[in-house]
């Protein structure tokens, strides 16, 4: 489970979003999102998976390897659906003792789950396509207005690009710990979900020793090379946008436009 966390990964290849700036796939991973929130019917969700297999396809990273990064998601999704499938109030289809499927709940159940998947698929569309460097410069591009306010912009950017790197790092120690674990008589498989979530407990203390330990080192690495802050910092490769970004904006503008009417249809 923890190997099929994808999440912060990179995954290198030559295709047209791999060359895109991070600037636009960063505002287009935030309108994606906001394309999911408008759609409210069947017809907005096929708009929205053959958008997102388009992108897929030309992002040329494998299906198999996102989809496996849904795993980690699945009990939080199944929480989610049967929330929504039991909870919501309508006109009742199936009553199970105290609890009814209603038909409202079945439709809100039903899209909630394709809204979720679509979500986690295009983030990592996303993070699997950008490396955490370019990462970090284009989120500091998109948010350089607010430096205007006082708002510590290059250290955010930092801090988010240092938490995208740390996820594959802490999740390899992770595994390292349990198997370790494991050869020591540790059983992290049988038992109900309260059992296992348990036996987990103890991977959490020397987790946390490792991660501060990371993070010490790194501090002390920074400091060793006199960092101090973004002021003054210059770019080796500064961003700059080509004719495809500009492209790229005006394909997943119109994305949004007509996720928007298909609220009408």
């Amino acid at each position: 489970m923890i190997r099929d966390i994808t999440l912060g990964q990179y995954y290198p290849e030559d295709s047209v979003i791999h060359r895109l700036d991070p600037r636009v796939k960063t505002v287009a991973t935030i309108l994606f999102i906001v394309a999911l929130f408008l759609v409210n019917n069947v017809w907005g969700y096929v708009i929205a998976a053959g958008f997102l297999a388009v992108v897929i396809k030309l992002s040329k990273v494998p299906f198999k390897y996102m989809i496996k990064g849904m795993k980690a998601i699945v009990f939080l999704l199944c929480i989610t659906v049967v929330f929504n499938l039991f909870l919501t109030p309508g006109e009742p289809l199936i009553s199970l003792w105290k609890l009814t499927i209603t038909k409202e709940g079945l439709k809100t159940a039903f899209f909630m789950a394709f809204r979720l998947s679509f979500l986690i698929i295009g983030s990592s569309v996303m993070t699997l396509t950008t490396t955490p460097n370019h990462l970090t410069d284009g989120m500091e591009k998109l948010m350089n207005p607010l430096k205007r306010v006082k708002v510590p912009v290059h250290e955010i950017a930092m801090m988010m690009s240092i938490a995208l790197r740390f996820i594959p790092i802490l999740l390899e120690e992770t595994d390292i710990i349990m198997k370790a674990q494991m050869a020591r008589g540790a059983d992290f498989e049988s038992g109900n979900i309260i059992k296992r979530a348990k036996a987990m407990v103890p991977l959490l203390v020397p987790l946390f020793i490792s991660a501060f330990r990371r993070a010490n080192d790194l501090a002390m690495a920074m400091e060793a090379r006199c960092y101090r802050g973004g002021d003054g910092r210059t770019k080796m490769k500064p961003l700059q946008y080509y004719k495809r970004d500009y492209v790229a904006y005006a394909v997943i503008y119109s994305f949004v436009i007509v996720c928007g009417l298909s609220r009408m249809l």
